[in-house]
């Protein structure tokens, strides 16, 4: 079985953004970058199922800047065989919508040809959780979304994806489409060797007029602004004067 892995470079998640001054972004200049925290768990799983003796190739594809090599060499050092880098301009390389993305990876698996797709359900940065759906779409194929598990079969996989009430299992014919929750693993941590490793493994870089698609942005960004601060809050001396309060409040 081959696996393809999407994974995206963010802000890494113990860094609290910064609003830009005229609120037209988050401002990126020296701020710590990272993997998308979901599609870390996605290549784990693919090298856990690699380990099984169930995947024989995992090939990791990023889109975004030229520092996205970054984020493509920790997978290939957590375990993954080689990369693939569709360059976009600097300016423009946290903007590609999901739509965008979504062509992108169609593309990518028509050259490919994997078994399976495997990406985080959202990413952090914009979690737009669009991106999977979108690409089950344009490809044709069944999709298993919020896996908290992944069990692969003859010529199919079950997924147990987590929905409102509770747990679903879904079992997909190959080749499918599944993304990742937070329960499903727990990465591991790219050992010394492995990194040392990984600066010899083949990372091919391409750009999306390669492919053909147009990635302008078809959506507009007015105006980013910062959450407002939480008021302090009112204690209580006993709990009619907790009622007495919800009450004055219009809330009891």
């Amino acid at each position: 079985m081959k696996l393809l892995v999407a994974v995206k470079r963010v802000i890494d998640y113990n860094v609290k953004p910064r609003v830009k001054m005229d609120g037209s972004g988050v401002d990126l200049a020296n701020v710590k970058m990272s993997m998308n925290p979901f599609d870390e768990i996605a290549v784990e799983e693919a090298i856990r199922l690699k380990e099984k003796g169930t995947a024989s190739e995992i090939v990791v594809v990023s889109i975004g800047p030229a520092k996205a090599q970054e984020t493509l060499r920790t997978a290939l050092a957590m375990g993954a065989d080689r990369a693939i880098l569709i360059q976009t301009e600097d300016e423009v390389a946290a903007m590609v919508e999901p739509l965008g993305v979504a062509k992108l990876l169609a593309k990518v698996v028509e050259e490919e040809n994997p078994d399976m797709v495997i990406l985080g359900k959202q990413a952090i940065d914009d979690d737009s959780n669009a991106t999977g759906q979108m690409l089950a779409a344009l490809l044709g194929w069944p999709q298993g979304t919020f896996a908290s598990k992944v069990e692969p079969g003859d010529g199919s996989v079950n997924v147990t994806r987590e929905i409102d009430g509770g747990l679903e299992t879904v079992k997909l014919t190959l080749p499918a489409v599944v993304t990742t929750d937070l329960r499903l693993n727990d990465p591991r941590y790219a050992s010394l060797p492995n990194i040392m490793k990984a600066k010899s493994k083949p990372l091919e870089t391409k750009t999306p007029a390669d492919y053909g698609i147009d990635t302008t942005r078809r959506l507009e960004i007015t105006n980013v602004a910062e959450p407002p601060k939480r008021e302090a809050g009112e204690k209580v001396g006993s709990v009619d004067e907790l009622v007495a309060k919800l009450k004055d409040l219009g809330v009891a």
